[in-house]
């Protein structure tokens, strides 16, 4: 006789108390996701698309934010590796008392996609962000030396010479060259 998996569901709150180990924890629905520590290579174009984005942007515009969290009560907790939020949201003015919880508006999150988190990345947290309202999602592959671009109600576009972004409060789009990205 065949027994049911349990998966145990998790909070918020239960995710404080998880170790400072160097993995990643997050929640999709109480769900926890795991994924290693990122390498130099996915650092590096972190760096690189976080820089090209801040000159891009004016901080009375948007925010770039690193470990920033995309949180909804009770129990989803993403961590995109670059987020950007318009500066009408609570994150922008430097506070302590500030939580994710309180951002509601999302322009961009970034996710660049390893071998441990590819298919979190692209299964799971792209449909949930899309879903939660973030305008647009990217998904920069390591493998693939590539960035599939996601909006609301449009298939996945694959983009291997330049990423191109525009929100509608500015009037000239970012363009970032894509090999340039994954340069030694």
């Amino acid at each position: 006789m065949a027994m049911p998996v349990v998966v145990p569901r998790y909070t918020l709150r239960d995710l404080e108390s998880f170790p400072d180990d160097g993995f990643r924890y997050e929640l999709l629905d109480g769900v926890l996701l795991v994924t290693p520590a990122p390498a130099p290579l996915h650092e590096l174009v972190v760096e690189r698309i976080g820089r090209a984005l801040n000159r891009y942007l004016f901080p009375e515009v948007a925010r770039v934010s690193f470990r920033a969290s995309v949180e909804v009560e009770p129990n989803l907790h993403l961590e995109p590796d670059v987020l950007v939020t318009p500066a009408g949201e609570p994150a922008t003015g430097i506070r302590a008392d500030t939580r994710w919880t309180a951002i509601r508006r999302w322009w961009l999150a970034v996710e660049v996609s390893g071998k441990g988190s590819t298919p979190y990345d692209r299964d799971y947290k792209r449909p949930a962000y899309l879903a939660l309202g973030v305008r647009e999602v990217w998904r920069v592959d390591l493998s693939e030396h590539c960035v599939f671009v996601s909006r609301p109600g449009t298939p996945e576009l694959r983009q291997a010479e330049r990423v191109t972004w525009q929100p509608p409060e500015l009037s000239a789009p970012l363009i970032i060259s894509v090999p340039e990205l994954f340069l030694p």
